[in-house]
């Protein structure tokens, strides 16, 4: 296992807080200037654990595989969708161009872009029932939106994929038209 890199921080004007956050590669601990060597090491153990913590909380289990990926589908058709919405399967895909993911209701597939392994899991789950209500209804229609909009967080989520696009110069909308008709890839 590589050693994390840890940069510690002291400041003067920082009194009895310490705070940590993530920098790429690097965790960033800052702790006040008086602070002990002994400390130091032990906060800095702290924050890493603390960061992990929230990291792993933050990643949906479905990140793991394309089993997750289907068992949590199972359970959000059944908590969205009346368990009506069923894929034969649900497999993770190298990035894809212009979508988050998509679905080829025909063969009863979905594919999600290797993009979304490291979004929060309200943000995955939002990905898999708006690719679920394709199996239902495979146009981007009334129907279809009121289906998408029974997971509370939905617009929530489209934001933040607005947002992550942005970000990263990708061009890709929270809602974009993500059924696929022609099930070759």
């Amino acid at each position: 296992m590589t050693e994390e890199k840890v940069e510690v921080r002291r400041s003067a004007r920082r009194r009895r807080t310490v705070t940590a956050y993530r920098d790429g590669d690097t965790t960033v601990v800052l702790i006040p200037a008086t602070m002990t060597k002994a400390e130091e090491r032990h906060w800095v153990a702290e924050m890493q654990k603390k960061l992990r913590r929230t990291e792993n909380k933050r990643a949906s289990p479905a990140s793991a595989s394309d089993e997750a990926l289907l068992l949590r589908c199972t359970e959000l058709s059944a908590r969205y969708l009346d368990g009506a919405a069923q894929p034969a399967s649900v497999r993770w895909v190298p990035p894809m161009r212009t979508r988050w993911a998509s679905c080829t209701p025909m063969n009863r597939t979905i594919r999600v872009s290797e993009r979304l392994r490291e979004v929060p899991s309200w943000v995955l789950d939002y990905v898999l029932v708006h690719e679920l209500a394709h199996l239902r209804v495979a146009d981007h229609n009334d129907e279809f939106w009121a289906l998408v909009h029974r997971y509370p967080k939905a617009e929530r989520a489209i934001g933040y994929l607005e947002g992550l696009s942005a970000a990263a110069n990708l061009g890709i909308s929270g809602d974009a038209d993500d059924t696929d008709p022609n099930p070759e890839e």
